[in-house]
């Protein structure tokens, strides 16, 4: 029996795809590179994404710097778009994109009222977002971007494919994926040279929020899980979300 091709099933077998992932990644890539180019021009100290730094860092490696290393980024994930998709049939739709965008801003309002909730109900606290606003948007989108590459698409999909090799249950190696996940994603923000000073209450929150997009990831690709967390952000900081 064939799969449908139209409604919501072909909506979220595409979306999920890595093709969808990577050209939904774009513009996210473009605004932020952008951004942090004018935000660091008379900036008395260079702000960065820290898992950004991270794999341009490793691209120096090569020899590559610049503008070089930003090419070698867009052509390494189409690259990698397509060697997973090369034997799958997705379809682009215009729709599809607006759809996804959409269907994140509905996760980034729940995963508020989710995460905020339980942070606030147990420290009576939300850890406030620092700096000019500018830079903070700047940050917001750089971070959907590369925090989810780093910390989604190539941590938590290496345990679930690790996990799923040397255990029976699917279900269960995404789940301990997504918590072990989780707790990396958090501690990683308190280590290295741009690490914050540790504090429970914001190690909760970015173990519960990084819980959040472990399971949307998982669920629903890289795409949505990138534009939710850039989304979610971007409402913290302009104040969408109170």
């Amino acid at each position: 029996m064939s799969r449908p091709t139209t409604g919501w099933d072909a909506y979220h077998r595409a979306t999920r795809s890595a093709t969808y992932g990577f050209l939904s990644a774009l513009p996210l890539f473009v605004l932020y590179e952008t951004m942090i180019v004018l935000v660091n021009l008379d900036a008395a100290r260079t702000v960065r994404v820290g898992a950004g730094v991270w794999i341009k860092d490793l691209l120096t490696m090569t020899g590559a710097s610049g503008g070089l290393i930003l090419a070698l980024l867009v052509v390494g994930g189409g690259l990698a778009a397509y060697l997973l998709d090369r034997h799958r049939s997705i379809p682009l739709r215009t729709r599809y994109f607006v759809g996804l965008v959409g269907e994140s801003v509905v996760y980034a309002v729940l995963v508020a009222l989710l995460v905020s909730s339980a942070v606030g109900a147990l420290f009576a606290a939300v850890p406030p977002p620092v700096g000019a606003l500018w830079t903070q948007l700047a940050l917001s989108i750089g971070a959907g971007l590369y925090e989810e590459l780093v910390f989604r698409v190539l941590l938590v999909g290496g345990l679930a494919l690790l996990f799923r090799a040397l255990m029976d249950s699917s279900s269960q190696a995404y789940v301990l994926a997504a918590l072990l996940g989780a707790v990396l994603f958090s501690g990683a923000h308190y280590a290295g040279p741009l690490g914050e000073p540790f504090a429970l209450p914001s190690f909760t929150f970015r173990f519960l929020f990084g819980l959040a997009l472990n399971v949307l990831f998982l669920g629903r690709g890289f795409g949505v899980a990138a534009w939710t967390h850039a989304l979610y952000d971007v409402m913290v900081v302009t104040g969408l979300l109170g």
